[in-house]
């Protein structure tokens, strides 16, 4: 995650991989659980992740999974994926199982957290791609030079 600052001194073509956090704070998506073990009271709990949550909505995040997973797969398999956030209540349509499923998992309660949240004041953010719906970027992995750097790693020519 980065903050604003850094997020705006990207390239433009950088900043349509990142995503801001605005919707998944506000809407309750995003959550810390409270470990199933801990001796913590949920109030307590709850009111130190609505805390962190008031830092967390201004800054931007970028994400890539290795690993998918709910396939099944004993090891990573494939590219990696650049994944999205949810920015928009209209993309969790059709997903509400995903989320009830989510909220029994973690013992979590979306709808309140939402309510929690209402408070928590939303930034100024850049509409940026991560805004348009249904809109996406993919990463392949192709075949490139390797070569070795002054730390003696091996990386692709294009990342030098």
């Amino acid at each position: 995650m980065v903050t604003p600052r850094i997020y705006a001194s990207l390239p433009a073509a950088e900043r349509k991989l990142w995503h801001s956090h605005v919707f998944e704070v506000k809407s309750g998506m995003l959550i810390m659980p409270l470990p199933r073990t801990s001796l913590m009271p949920t109030a307590a709990w709850e009111a130190a992740e609505t805390k962190e949550m008031e830092q967390v909505i201004s800054l931007y995040g970028k994400t890539y999974h290795l690993w998918q997973v709910d396939r099944g797969d004993v090891v990573p398999m494939g590219a990696p994926e650049l994944m999205m956030s949810f920015t928009a209540q209209e993309q969790l349509a059709g997903k509400e199982g995903f989320v009830k499923d989510r909220d029994e998992r973690f013992a979590n309660d979306t709808e309140h957290k939402r309510e929690v949240r209402k408070g928590i004041k939303e930034p100024e953010i850049e509409s940026g791609r991560f805004l348009e719906k249904g809109k996406g970027d993919e990463v392949h992995a192709d075949d490139s030079q390797m070569r070795i750097n002054a730390g003696r790693k091996l990386l692709p020519t294009r990342m030098r």
